[in-house]
């Protein structure tokens, strides 16, 4: 599996209906914090948003909700976490895919997930995209035929995410406990409840409880394993003292 990041000015993709017209007039950045569910005719995403002015007070929420919903045409979304300081909204949000990005995932074969970083500004995109290398070179190919200008920033092979049962841990454990970690479950203090989790994952609070605990089990053997292997004097070095 490979990672590229491209650049690309918004304006060039709010053309292609690929960035929603006018979210920069009330939004000074959205980021992309995870993709859950990418299917040729709609997509599922965790999304942060920073507002240019204070978040609106708590009990508006619901009327911000609606009004993004409708007026960037999105089928849901629901508001994960609110945070003042920074003006941001933790967002879940479901929503049809636009005739171009169909287009690049028939090109693909379903074999390419947006993932991070990907961000998104008034005047750039940087967009990340994991897959194989032959459906990202068509996805490349595709950018020089439409005629959309762009910038590759960074390619990379990242051959350990093919596999993640590698650090011993299944396909729903690693799904399970990337989305644990996105929305704040692992987080002091904890931003997500393990029934708020177990709701956006679409099971039972006891089940996910179940996946997580053995995956946290299998990380923890895998590290004392590690650990046994090393030789005594493998330790780190304190740091020195100063006097």
């Amino acid at each position: 599996m490979q990672t590229i990041s491209i650049e690309f000015r918004t304006p060039e993709l709010e053309q292609l209906g690929l960035v929603p017209r006018g979210v920069f007039d009330r939004y000074e950045e959205v980021e992309l914090l995870e993709t859950v569910r990418l299917e040729r005719d709609r997509r599922v995403q965790l999304l942060r948003l920073r507002r240019h002015g204070p978040l609106p007070a708590s009990d508006d929420l619901g009327r911000d909700t609606r009004r993004l919903r409708r007026r960037y045409g999105l089928e849901s979304v629901e508001v994960v976490e609110r945070r003042p300081k920074t003006r941001e909204l933790v967002v879940l949000v479901r929503q049809r895919n636009p005739p171009a990005l169909k287009e690049v995932l028939e090109l693909a074969g379903g074999e390419i997930s947006p993932t991070a970083p990907f961000r998104l500004t008034a005047t750039t995109v940087l967009a990340t995209f994991l897959g194989g290398e032959r459906s990202l070179r068509r996805v490349v190919k595709w950018l020089d035929r439409v005629g959309l200008a762009y910038r590759v920033v960074r390619s990379s092979r990242r051959p350990y995410l093919a596999e993640p049962d590698r650090a011993d841990l299944t396909r729903l454990q690693a799904d399970v406990l990337t989305r644990a970690v996105t929305l704040g479950y692992y987080a002091i203090p904890r931003r997500i409840t393990l029934t708020r989790l177990a709701r956006h994952l679409g099971r039972s609070p006891p089940a996910v409880g179940k996946i997580l605990r053995r995956a946290e089990g299998r990380l923890a053997l895998a590290y004392l394993a590690r650990a046994s292997d090393r030789p005594p004097d493998a330790r780190p070095a304190e740091p020195a003292r100063q006097v």
